[in-house]
């Protein structure tokens, strides 16, 4: 029992990208049927390592490699995208996948990327409500009229309505947007009040809560399972530090999201139990028997895909095992 998560980076001292996008397709395939629950792909745009820009793309070559594998977008940018184009992608990748595909949508958090999509950064919640809106409507199959013109994208999904959709984010303009368009929430922070915030919002907007999912504290967002602890770090060490530090970058003075370490060294990393972390076979097993799936990173930092099969095998062994 565990997930997968690629967010693709592919920095000099890794991987290449061709590489790496092979082996993540080859590993969604192979561990579908081996305990799998889902694939997790981020989106981020303009990096110095190559993260993931296009998620849609991804998430349709693993669709078309795997047959109930589910995958999750999280979180799409909502504000950098064409509501047309982005209704008109997600109803052909629900076609392509057989509603497989779910949607976790923000706005962002990186000025670069408002830059890089010439998109201002003020106004950006009511632009992502009103995208959020629209697509909506448009995924619906029916003629939408909009600012004066006739709008229809088809064909249609498969999934009426459209997939499966949650809000992502850590303010509480985030948890009112899901409560006033009656959709499930993920929250970056361990806040109960923000928690019922949300709840206490859908009631006000005439829905029940939806689907709620908040960081538990201390858990790691990112897990390798090893044999030997020691030549593990050594191995895995700097491409985990390299995901640590450059997603730390983008969250200049935030400490609330849980899936940041602010560790500066491969040996600070380890000493602080957080994000990261590197499990032996019988520790992943616990884990798995408390009920909590591994988050798997495979290709974490741009780990050559030749290092990173051993340690997918052993957490679908610990998985059996569990």
């Amino acid at each position: 029992m565990f997930t997968l998560r690629f967010d693709m980076r592919a920095p000099g001292g890794g991987a290449s990208a061709t590489e790496l996008y092979a082996a993540a397709i080859d590993m969604c395939s192979w561990a579908e049927t081996r305990g799998a629950l889902v694939a997790v792909l981020s989106e981020h745009h303009g990096t110095d390592d190559g993260h993931l820009p296009a998620p849609h793309l991804l998430a349709s070559a693993i669709a078309a490699r795997t047959n109930q594998l589910a995958i999750l977008l999280a979180a799409v940018p909502i504000t950098f995208w064409d509501p047309v184009r982005l209704a008109e992608e997600i109803s052909i990748l629900d076609i392509i996948s057989k509603g497989r595909v779910s949607y976790a949508f923000g706005i962002g958090h990186r000025t670069e990327e408002y830059e890089h999509f010439g998109v201002a950064v003020a106004g950006r919640g009511k632009l992502a409500d009103e995208s959020l809106a629209l697509v909506r409507r448009l995924l619906a199959g029916e003629p939408v009229e909009h600012e004066g013109r006739r709008i229809r994208v088809t064909p249609a999904p498969a999934t009426a309505g459209g997939p499966y959709m949650l809000i992502a984010g850590g303010s509480t303009a985030a948890a009112r947007r899901a409560a006033k368009f009656g959709l499930g929430f993920i929250a970056q922070t361990d806040s109960p009040a923000l928690k019922d915030f949300y709840e206490a919002e859908c009631r006000a907007n005439g829905h029940e809560p939806g689907v709620l999912q908040f960081p538990v504290p201390g858990a790691p967002t990112a897990v390798f399972v090893a044999d030997d602890l020691d030549a593990a770090w050594d191995e895995l060490g700097p491409y985990l530090l390299h995901d640590a530090m450059t997603a730390a970058s983008y969250r200049h003075g935030d400490e609330s999201v849980a899936s940041i370490s602010r560790a500066e060294t491969v040996a600070a990393l380890r000493e602080t139990p957080g994000p990261y972390r590197i499990f032996t076979l019988d520790e992943a097993a616990a884990s798995i028997r408390r009920g909590t799936p591994l988050p798997l990173l495979p290709l974490c930092g741009g780990v050559p895909p030749d290092i990173a099969w051993p340690y997918l095998e052993r957490a679908v062994m610990a998985s059996e095992q569990a």
